[in-house]
């Protein structure tokens, strides 16, 4: 978990370019679309997954007209299909690589994603080939500004939390529940009267796999190709987040 927690702190601190931005804006837009039309509401107090929608377009400081223009295209859409396919493969040096996608056409989704592997020196593999690596978790991320770690610990837990990490730097909680624990965090934050800036489930490698810092940058650039791509929502991977490759990426 460890491991996991580094990436993403790298991730944050790094910030979010204009570019990177408007990726983020498209993935939060179709993830309130998905929302809408599973939960057939666009009221978040009556659809619990529109409320981690909202808390995550929140987390990338979406402006509110966005938000409500999404919820009201998505109501208005008659029912327009999305799809949510899941892709699995191996980057260089045998890195294991699992792909999420929202999408209204497979067919471009699946070329798309396995002409990046291809051309970043991974492959696509066939379903199930990854999946049995990863441990699917629900992650939460709360501001640990003005409150107390240790007596908000208790609460927590008993909300489902297995593990608490709290940065001092970015001022914040990261808070991982199994799977099925994910909509009771979700209750007992709100319980508590506190906003998460992002909730995710989200696919954690059981172990990781070291890799020397040239051949690593390989995979993180087949990894930041996909994340590139319009389709691809998320991607998760088993690459080793190394002290001496966490450095090499906080000094670019």
């Amino acid at each position: 978990m460890a491991g996991h927690n580094k990436w993403s702190k790298i991730k944050r601190k790094k910030g979010v370019a204009d570019a990177k931005r408007s990726k983020a804006f498209s993935r939060v837009i179709k993830e309130i679309s998905v929302a809408v039309r599973e939960g057939d509401s666009g009221d978040p107090e009556f659809n619990p997954r529109l409320r981690v929608a909202l808390a995550n377009a929140k987390g990338v400081n979406m402006p509110k007209e966005n938000v409500e223009r999404a919820i009201k295209k998505a109501l208005d859409s008659g029912g327009e299909a999305l799809l949510q396919p899941t892709y699995e493969g191996y980057g260089p040096g045998g890195i294991a690589i699992f792909v999420e996608c929202t999408t209204d056409n497979l067919n471009r989704t699946v070329s798309s994603v396995r002409a990046i592997f291809n051309k970043k020196g991974g492959n696509l593999a066939t379903s199930g080939s990854v999946d049995f690596l990863f441990d699917r978790k629900g992650i939460f991320v709360i501001s640990s500004e003005d409150r107390d770690a240790e007596e908000l610990e208790l609460e927590l837990i008993d909300g489902g939390a297995e593990d608490l990490d709290l940065d001092e730097e970015l001022k914040e909680i990261s808070i991982t529940v199994a799977f099925e624990d994910f909509g009771n965090m979700q209750a007992k934050l709100e319980e508590l009267s506190i906003e998460a800036t992002s909730a995710t489930l989200e696919r954690i490698p059981k172990t990781t796999t070291a890799l020397e810092i040239h051949d690593a940058r390989k995979v993180l650039n087949l990894i930041e190709a996909l994340e590139e791509d319009d389709d691809v929502v998320q991607v998760f991977h088993n690459l080793e987040m190394t002290d001496e490759l966490a450095a090499a990426l906080s000094e670019e």
